[in-house]
């Protein structure tokens, strides 16, 4: 069996190199946990690209149900079709949508399906997926057949911890949470994005965004990809290094900081912040 080990426009770290491979042995579902901004999505994109296989994409809302990954059928297509005497009305699977765990299931390979951010939907969603992440089937009553699995798909479920997930449903997955980068491993992943940036700009742009999201209060810390927009602001502006620098980087905001701070609060924090150390 193919292994993941990353790739070239995804840095991976060693454990989570070992939590896909565990998924992969195991046949069970890879639930990655992780703030905002730390690469879960694209987690799933590149494990495809890895691993040479068809990916398919089910975007999570707080609309969606189970049922929307399965299939629809389209009573309201069927009745106006009914109503113009078009005779696509005597079979009902002309009215059979394919969900996205369908279509995973049918492909001619093993794939590879993602389930993005579960959190966002009602809190019974992901018990209403057991039966069919455990046996790889499902049954379409409209048409009194039982579509099964041809491959079993690596199944990559995100969460982005808005609310807790059933025990029942965390028992069927193998469990990741993405730590978020060090400054080693956040310098690799900019140089992945950013080969050419200059080692200066670098060095200051890594010290000010790490000292940022230590400052106390913020309510919405920048993650990785606001770091990567920031810096290709940077260096399209053609900021100096030395406009980052500060001896106390909590007292200036920094250059272009709406790529990193993205509300209100904290941008009146850091305004609050450069007040107070102006009358020391």
């Amino acid at each position: 069996m193919k292994r993941f080990e990353g790739t070239d426009s995804y840095i991976a770290t060693d454990d989570l190199m070992m939590a896909v491979n565990a998924a992969l042995a195991l046949e069970r579902p890879l639930l990655v946990k992780g703030e905002p901004g730390t690469g879960k999505t694209m987690l799933a994109i590149e494990i495809a690209k890895a691993l040479g296989r068809p990916l398919f994409e089910w975007h999570v809302k707080s609309t969606t149900r189970a049922q929307h990954g399965l299939y629809e059928y389209d009573a309201v297509s069927r009745l106006r079709d009914s109503q113009l005497g078009d005779s696509r009305v005597h079979d009902i699977r002309n009215y059979i949508v394919q969900g996205t765990l369908w279509r995973a299931f049918v492909a001619a390979e093993p794939a590879v399906l993602l389930i993005d951010e579960v959190d966002k939907a009602d809190i019974e969603f992901p018990n209403d997926l057991l039966r069919e992440l455990d046996r790889m089937e499902f049954y379409v009553y409209e048409t009194q057949e039982l579509v099964r699995a041809r491959h079993r798909p690596l199944v990559v479920i995100t969460s982005n911890n808005e609310k807790e997930l059933p025990d029942a449903f965390l028992r069927r997955c193998f469990f990741h949470y993405i730590r978020f980068p060090d400054h080693d491993t956040m310098e690799r992943i900019v140089r992945v994005h950013h080969p050419d940036i200059r080692k200066s700009l670098l060095k200051e742009a890594l010290a000010s965004f790490f000292e940022l999201r230590e400052v106390p209060g913020l309510k919405k810390k920048p993650t990785t990809s606001e770091l990567l927009d920031w810096l290709k602001l940077l260096v399209a502006e053609d900021i100096p290094p030395e406009a980052l620098h500060s001896q106390d980087s909590h007292k200036i905001i920094p250059p272009l900081h709406g790529a990193l701070l993205k509300n209100e609060q904290d941008v009146h924090l850091f305004e609050r912040l450069v007040f107070l150390s102006r009358r020391k």
